[in-house]
């Protein structure tokens, strides 16, 4: 537990890139925004996280699973990730904030990502 890191991971690394190629500019880790999403580009007013599919639970992800020992405690903590991020989801959409979500196991598929946030920020195909 203590190897995993909520920062810098290897899915967040590989958005930030195509990010840049895409010649946006960004933030991380904005503290004063619900939630501390791990992207933010001000200019579009949009905020991206990017979930690990065990820790948020990732419906249809074969990363999805609860451990099989202390069953109750993984459990409730993974059920309580999802609920928090839904309520920093809606907080942030109060604020009139738009929200992108990523999922670890899409981050590998370059070509998935570009397609998605083109088309969420510039309406693009």
């Amino acid at each position: 537990m203590s190897r995993i890191r909520s920062k810098d991971t290897n899915p967040e690394l590989s958005v930030r890139k195509i990010l840049t190629a895409l010649g946006l500019r960004y933030r991380l880790h904005v503290s004063r925004l619900p939630g501390k999403p791990d992207i933010v580009i001000a200019k579009w007013k949009t905020v991206i996280f990017i979930n690990g599919c065990f820790w948020h639970q990732h419906k249809g992800c074969r990363r999805k699973f609860v451990p099989k020992t202390n069953i109750d405690y993984w459990k409730r903590k993974l059920e309580r990730n999802v609920e928090r991020q839904k309520e920093n989801i809606k907080a942030l959409k109060k604020l009139n904030w738009r929200v992108i979500i990523l999922w670890e196991c899409q981050t590998g598929n370059e070509k998935y990502i570009i397609r998605k946030i083109r088309r969420f920020l510039y309406g693009d195909n």
